[in-house]
């Protein structure tokens, strides 16, 4: 359209030039004149429409052709892709048929190992009915009871099938001298291999849970130990996946049996798949969960607690706390004098404001004064608050303090 209305413009423009050209020559006979030619500019217009018109004569062959111009543009395009990626989808094939031969000789291959399980599987269940279930717990449970310092009995087979004897050094037969605690323990140790096998071939491979109701019960204080450290292998096992039981449910009393059993390590207080619960008898019986957060904790800890919680404890409260986490950290453990954690600090006036803070704790802690007569002390109390900071800062343990005083923010 553009280019024919060029053409026209040009053409009218053209006849107009020669409309005034033959004016001039009827005004004036004589003159001699030379018109315009206009035979290239019609032939322009000409070819133009000419040209238009065979678009036109294909687009309406196209049209009255559908589905056969259709099926050759589909064919025109996907020729096109295959030229232009021909290098890549040669490359494919020829990786594509590798994988294939890879795949089926790995199939050949699994199929021939299923094969030789199916097999195994088949003998291991034929010989497991021709040997006794008991002697491999027998083992396990001696080589616990000798690692562990237990050597005055050991367990034995008995003469009727897949049962136990309790034995003593000298050969006799201890089932009616063994002490509330020995019963316990063994029946312990029993526990434990059964859970980690089964007596019968069907379910030896069966997931399990295994709940503990307080094994310590009636043992001694030395056997604690060995009790915490074989559950807390069992937990091991569970958090890398090992084995048949994928969880356990730990029941206890003992705060210090807690204390041991759930110990992580010295770094990690919480673990994300631990969750801790507490009983209570109250009238009416209540459960509280406490999810990653270990609620039970040492009477250390629970003086830290309260200088968190200053703000709602007397000044007097939070002056024995400070001497006992001082006395217990720097005098006990560390063997730290009030005049080595002085000398920590380097300008005189320090030392005073040191000084003066030890002499402040210890006579909160050895006396109480009447509140109704002296001044408030929340001021002093906050500034030497500071004070014991200051104290973990010029001795080099301020981790520790960050560590105990964690998710509190000192103004």
């Amino acid at each position: 359209k553009e280019t024919f209305t060029a053409y026209l413009k040009t053409l009218s423009s053209q006849f107009t030039s020669n409309k005034e050209l033959l004016n001039t020559k009827i005004k004036e006979p004589s003159r001699s004149i030379t018109l315009v030619s206009v035979k290239e500019q019609l032939e322009d217009i000409y070819q133009l429409i000419e040209e238009a018109n065979t678009e036109i004569a294909k687009h309406n062959d196209i049209v009255d052709d559908y589905p056969t111009q259709r099926n050759n543009l589909i064919k025109g395009i996907w020729k096109y892709i295959l030229e232009e990626n021909k290098v890549k989808l040669q490359k494919f094939v020829k990786k594509n048929s590798g994988f294939q031969k890879g795949i089926d000789a790995l199939t050949k291959q699994r199929q021939h190992f299923l094969d030789e399980y199916y097999k195994l599987n088949a003998e291991i269940k034929e010989l497991n009915k021709n040997i006794t279930d008991t002697q491999h717990s027998i083992d396990e449970i001696n080589k616990t009871l000798m690692s562990f310092g237990f050597l005055n009995f050991k367990i034995v087979p008995s003469p009727l099938k897949n049962q136990y004897q309790i034995q003593r050094e000298n050969g006799m037969l201890a089932e009616s001298t063994l002490s509330e605690g020995e019963i316990t323990f063994i029946t312990f140790l029993y526990f434990i291999q059964r859970a980690k096998g089964s007596i019968s071939v069907e379910s030896i491979t069966d997931e399990r849970v295994l709940i503990i109701d307080d094994p310590i019960s009636s043992l001694d204080s030395n056997v604690l130990f060995v009790v915490s450290t074989l559950i807390k292998e069992i937990i091991k096992d569970i958090k890398k996946n090992v084995g048949f039981v994928k969880q356990l449910i730990l029941l206890t009393h003992n705060v210090y049996f807690h204390k041991e059993v759930s110990f992580i390590n010295g770094r990690v207080q919480e673990t994300n798949d631990t969750y801790f619960w507490i009983l209570r008898k109250n009238p009416n019986s209540s459960i509280k969960c406490y999810e990653m957060k270990n609620p039970i904790q040492t009477s250390y800890e629970l003086l830290w607690q309260e200088l968190k919680e200053k703000d709602k404890n007397s000044s007097i409260t939070i002056q024995n706390t400070m001497r006992r986490i001082i006395e217990n950290y720097f005098k006990i453990l560390g063997r730290y004098g009030d005049d080595d954690l002085i000398g920590r600090f380097s300008i005189k006036e320090e030392q005073e404001i040191c000084r003066s803070l030890i002499s402040w704790i210890n006579d909160g802690s050895h006396s109480i004064n009447d509140d109704l007569y002296i001044e408030q002390q929340e001021s002093t109390t906050e500034k030497y608050f500071k004070v014991f900071r200051e104290i973990f800062i010029n001795t080099d343990h301020i981790e520790h303090y960050n560590m105990m005083m964690k998710d509190y923010n000192l103004n």
